[in-house]
């Protein structure tokens, strides 16, 4: 009925899709003051609203999260769209805090069951490993950055603020998903090579035994960074309200969204780099943005919280560019959907439940304690992720001077009879 999308214009619609479904989830944000305004919530009720999507954004990805190895990408990809369209109308429809929970719940249900889906269809449709690394890096920081700057923009200046940017995605979703109909799907292994559907909706996580320990190494990496973006995004507005004094909608809306777009820029930015450039940048600019946000609270100063934001996002986009392009070079097509959901399961366990706790804690100690000590905790995190890689790359260098002693004898002996065969 469609004919096939040629590979460029495939990758093309796989990341914009991507980047769809994470604008989705940080629309909302800028939102969130009008909802209190007009519905009276507690913050305590906002917190709640924030884990309910998160927590049913996990329960997709651990059930159907690796469905898409299984029956294949496109069908997954398609139904998660045209999910992710309902929930815009449940947004559009909501006339209190239930419609809301309801809203975000169903939105969390479709981005988890997606997510892996879309990731490796990128990888799939990629021309070279560094293109395809850029995109399924940057497509979260990006999504959560034009949708939260959009969002703020409508709220702004735009008529029915609360609800044209639902239309919007709405709309494209649907858009979205009638192109991805047309992006020919990834050849699967044999049914008898693979689990029963059934048995994959089972919850659980898990990655190949050939990916485990590259996997648990970038652990603390993940958290870190995910922490991060988790601060940014759960009381960025709050701080950037409260602390530092800004009313207007829109630019509360693009400082929040400052930290995801600089994540986007450094991905790209830093792609070319060797591993253990990427590694240095990442550290670097992850813990200086964290520091110079501490002081630009302490100070109340919002240039320098925006220049630390900035600098933070650099990092998130460097070091999440670094794990995904490890992942993916070190996975089978017919895993990567799995080790992709994977991936999100740990990001968004460490995106969401030190926001909720400090979501709160901000309400029993203050917004600007509470900030404080997340900040500080978060860069613990990134040292003890800087000293772990250290003793992981140490490790592999050892690994390398021992294998290169074994070999050495052979080459010694070789020498050896060649230095005493007679002259001719």
């Amino acid at each position: 009925m469609f004919s096939p999308l040629h590979r460029p214009a495939a990758f093309v619609v796989a990341g914009a899709a991507a980047t769809a479904i994470f604008a989705g989830s940080g629309a909302p944000s800028p939102i969130y003051p009008l909802y209190q305004q007009l519905w009276h919530f507690t913050p305590s009720t906002l917190t709640f609203i924030f884990a309910v999507y998160v927590f049913a954004l996990l329960a997709a990805l651990l059930t159907v999260g690796s469905l898409s190895d299984h029956i294949g990408r496109r069908p997954v990809a398609v139904a998660g769209l045209l999910v992710l369209a309902v929930s815009m109308g449940l947004f559009i429809d909501a006339h209190g805090t239930g419609g809301l929970i309801a809203a975000r719940i169903v939105q969390g249900l479709a981005t988890g069951a997606t997510m892996g889906a879309i990731s490796a269809l990128i990888v799939d449709q990629q021309a070279t490993a560094r293109h395809g690394s850029v995109v399924t890096s940057s497509a979260p920081v990006a999504g959560i950055a034009l949708g939260s700057a959009f969002a703020g923009a409508l709220v702004q200046w735009a008529p029915a603020p609360r609800l044209l940017v639902y239309w919007v995605l709405l709309v494209f979703y649907l858009a979205l998903a009638l192109l991805l109909l047309r992006i020919p799907d990834a050849p699967r292994t044999p049914d008898s090579a693979r689990p029963s559907v059934w048995r994959t909706l089972r919850p659980s996580v898990g990655v190949p035994g050939a990916l485990r320990s590259t996997f648990l190494a970038a652990v603390p990496m993940l958290c870190a960074t995910w922490a991060l973006g988790g601060l940014y995004l759960s009381l960025g507005s709050s701080v950037v309200a409260r602390i530092l004094g800004v009313q207007n909608h829109f630019v509360a809306g693009l400082v929040v969204a400052t930290n995801f777009a600089a994540g986007a820029i450094g991905a790209a930015l830093v792609s070319k780099l060797p591993q253990h450039r990427r590694e240095l940048v990442g550290f670097l600019t992850l813990s200086g943005g964290l520091v110079l946000t501490i002081v630009a609270i302490l100070l109340e100063s919002l240039p320098l919280y925006v220049v630390g934001a900035a600098i933070g996002g650099l990092g998130f986009g460097s070091s999440f560019l670094l794990i995904l392009s490890g992942f993916a070079a070190r996975t089978e097509p017919e895993h990567r959907s799995q080790v992709f959901s994977a991936t999100y399961i740990v990001s968004y366990v460490a995106f969401s439940i030190p926001a909720v706790v400090a979501g709160f804690a901000s309400q029993s100690f203050g917004l600007r304690p509470t900030v404080l000590v997340y900040a500080a905790v978060v860069l613990g995190l990134v040292l003890l992720a800087a000293v772990l890689a250290r003793r992981t790359h140490l490790v592999g260098v050892a690994a390398e001077r021992a294998a290169a002693v074994e070999a050495r004898p052979v080459q010694v002996a070789a020498c050896s009879r060649d230095a005493a065969r007679p002259a001719d």
